[in-house]
């Protein structure tokens, strides 16, 4: 009788094994969500943004796309550390870590912004994670490359335009006003690259990092453009000076306005090589 009532003790206990190990983990099975909305720097929302959620310990990922108000809502998420991306036609990806609560309702907006991204700018993403100094010197890098972006975008104004007066100051009719606003120009724009150049070479550089697709094009052209800006004003300096003697530009001087198109033409296409998504 013992031994009959041990064995459906035995067998009762079997039977409730599945069920006491299942209970703990029926606790984390997705029982939390995140939303949240999307929207650009100007708070205009983002419509149809594709959101990706990964799971850090796991590596399992759920996707889904905003709505049309940039409204996003991930359910069945269990507790833990996650990675959330969120990208959008035209512009950058933004990426974000986030800690899931058990039985919560998590909001996490995003910013899409218009400026480049650090991936953009030809870090890779292990490479935005490490101690302190290393953090340190990407944000310094970071800040430098984009102030270099702004001061390059703003010195196309004045080499377009000295581009432009240069047609009037070397004509047969030049008045000494013409030569004067294409120096004044030139100088601008001289002193605009070169200031941008400074932040670009002055960028701390982070080991490791490997120059990829637009950027690549990017430096390649600063190889024309670089010495085409050095060249140009001392060509035109000595057109300056045989037309200030009542001279016809003549010898190597008679180069300037050829190598002035060439190196604004590089200018203008290493702009639009980091503009455009390829």
């Amino acid at each position: 009788m013992k031994a009959r009532a041990a064995k459906l003790v035995l067998g009762a206990g079997i039977l409730m094994l599945p069920l006491l190990v299942s209970a703990p983990l029926r606790a984390q099975v997705a029982a939390a969500t995140l939303a949240g909305t999307i929207t650009n720097q100007s708070g205009a929302v983002v419509a149809n943004a594709k959101i990706s959620v990964k799971n850090l310990v796991t590596g399992q990922s759920s996707e889904t796309q905003a709505d049309s108000n940039g409204r996003y809502n991930v359910p069945n998420l269990i507790p833990g550390d996650y990675e959330v991306s969120v990208s959008a036609e035209g512009l950058p990806t933004k990426v974000a870590k986030v800690t899931i609560t058990q039985g919560a309702t998590q909001t996490m907006n995003f910013t899409l912004g218009g400026v480049l991204s650090l991936g953009d700018l030809g870090f890779a993403p292990n490479q935005t994670q490490g101690s302190a100094q290393d953090q340190a010197r990407l944000d310094k890098r970071s800040h430098m490359l984009k102030v270099h972006q702004r001061i390059g975008l703003i010195a196309t104004a004045p080499i377009v335009a000295s581009v432009f007066t240069g047609i009037f100051a070397g004509g047969k009719s030049t008045s000494s006003t013409d030569r004067w606003t294409h120096l004044a120009l030139g100088s601008a724009a001289g002193d605009l690259y070169f200031l941008s150049a400074y932040y670009a070479i002055r960028a701390p550089k982070i080991p490791g990092t490997e120059t990829r697709g637009p950027i690549r094009l990017h430096k390649a052209l600063a190889w024309i453009h670089g010495p085409g800006m050095i060249l140009t004003p001392i060509l035109g300096a000595i057109a300056f000076d045989q037309k200030s003697k009542g001279e016809k530009v003549h010898g190597i001087a008679s180069a300037h306005a050829p190598v002035a198109i060439v190196t604004a033409a590089a200018y203008g296409a290493a702009i639009l090589s980091v503009s455009i998504k390829w």
